[in-house]
């Protein structure tokens, strides 16, 4: 009885940013500056419209779909393969790399800002898409720490009998370990899309046209000098979360599986 007590108004503060921002997408910028927390007192659309006719949403949900996707799938991939040879071939080099990535990874990004722009500036990354997937791939340690967890599940015994039989390395990887990290894939999935589609800083800092911006960056331009329009901030936002969230509600039962499954040995 204490936790239902407890769960209703926990519930409330986390669902009223929602609601703020939802009906607002409804008001004029009049009616929202009057009252932002009432309901509207005539549903309009226009907003809506108007973000579809007076922004490049389209073209930036393409980008960060385009993004998102070829980074994650990279991520991934990377963590995995690095995590493989150091769960299944250990050495004193594997125990090397994996003490050098522990320490990367403890380094904050905000740390690494100036020499990691001057770093992009020279190899010509600036302002071009597959130099912010390429950045976005230095997340693979986090995946690497996470497969190498749900890999130390896996029997040793399936890749020595798959070596009896002649299989190769390579073929071990993707033929016999990969599918079973299917579980943790998932998991990894889904925390780095939700990071990539929502991340802001670095966007904003290594693209610069226009036609290259993200969603995120779209909600940034609604922000004007001396006023917000907010209507308008508040739609893009929605139309922003929508699909995160749809993705986040299809996926979410995969993320304590595959933990709760990495965590079993280590």
């Amino acid at each position: 009885m204490a936790a239902r007590s407890f769960d209703a108004p926990a519930g409330i503060v986390v669902f009223f940013p929602f609601y703020l921002i939802i009906i607002n997408t409804f008001k004029t910028m009049q009616e929202t500056a009057r009252n932002p927390v009432a309901l509207p007192s005539k549903w309009i659309f226009t907003n809506y419209i108007q973000v579809f006719e007076e922004t490049t949403v389209l073209r930036s949900f393409g980008n960060t779909l385009t993004i998102t996707f070829f980074s994650v799938v990279l991520i991934v991939l990377i963590g995995a393969m690095g995590a493989y040879p150091v769960v299944f071939n250990p050495n004193r080099l594997t125990r090397v790399a994996m003490i050098y990535l522990l320490a990367g990874f403890m380094i904050p990004f905000q740390a690494t800002l100036i020499p990691l722009f001057q770093l992009m500036s020279d190899l010509h990354f600036i302002d071009k898409h597959y130099g912010l997937i390429i950045l976005y791939t230095s997340n693979s340690v986090f995946v690497f720490f996470l497969m190498m967890g749900y890999m130390k599940t896996i029997p040793r015994d399936l890749s020595e009998a798959a070596v009896i039989d002649g299989c190769s390395v390579w073929g071990i990887f993707w033929r016999i370990i990969l599918p079973l990290l299917k579980p943790i894939t998932i998991t990894s999935v889904i925390f780095e899309t939700m990071w990539i589609w929502n991340d802001f800083l670095a966007p904003m800092l290594f693209l610069n046209s226009s036609s290259k911006s993200t969603l995120v960056l779209e909600i940034y331009k609604a922000k004007g000098e001396f006023a917000v329009q907010w209507p308008m901030f508040m739609t893009l936002t929605v139309i922003t979360l929508i699909p995160i969230f749809i993705f986040f509600l299809l996926m979410q039962k995969h993320i304590v599986k595959g933990i709760a499954a990495g965590a079993v040995k280590g």
